[in-house]
């Protein structure tokens, strides 16, 4: 067994961890297989290089990973990897603000089952029949407003 080994061991583990800590959520193979590929370098080197190269493994391992996670883990290196765009989108309004009211009549663009869509003032809107079912191309009238919620009925 000679030091190849041993730094093939170290750097396949530490790769492993990283790989671990940003990509893979959780503890999971990556990350047994990381630990698992440090402590058989640090085995590698206390069984064939001696307890002084085995004590310098365990301390340069500890050293490079914590240096290692460090960067990793800075604001600046998640800065470089993340979205920078801005969510403009907003919920459906009220029906108020778009001048919807009680009595305005409509045409059903999907089945009602009791929800569906309509089109209603210009809008195409998510509406709820109180009288069940009511087939697409129906016309409809605005019964109520509850909230956010617009409740029809046929005409």
């Amino acid at each position: 067994m000679g030091t190849g080994l041993i730094i093939m061991l170290i750097v396949l583990g530490i790769i492993l961890i990283l790989v671990e800590i940003l990509l893979i959520p959780g503890f999971a193979v990556t990350g047994i297989l990381g630990v698992g590929s440090l402590v058989l370098a640090c085995y590698f080197g206390f069984t064939h290089l001696g307890p002084r190269a085995g004590v310098i493994i365990i301390v340069g391992e500890v050293i490079l990973l914590s240096v290692l996670l460090y960067y990793a883990l800075r604001a600046k290196t998640w800065k470089k990897l993340s979205l920078h765009t801005n969510i403009d989108s907003k919920v459906d309004e009220h029906p108020e603000t778009k001048g919807l009211t009680a009595g305005m009549e409509g045409i059903a663009t999907t089945r009602l089952n009791p929800m569906g869509r309509a089109k209603i003032g210009g809008y195409d809107l998510e509406v709820r029949s109180i009288d069940g079912l009511v087939d697409e191309r129906t016309e409809i009238v605005i019964d109520s407003i509850e909230e956010e919620k617009i409740f029809v009925k046929k005409k």
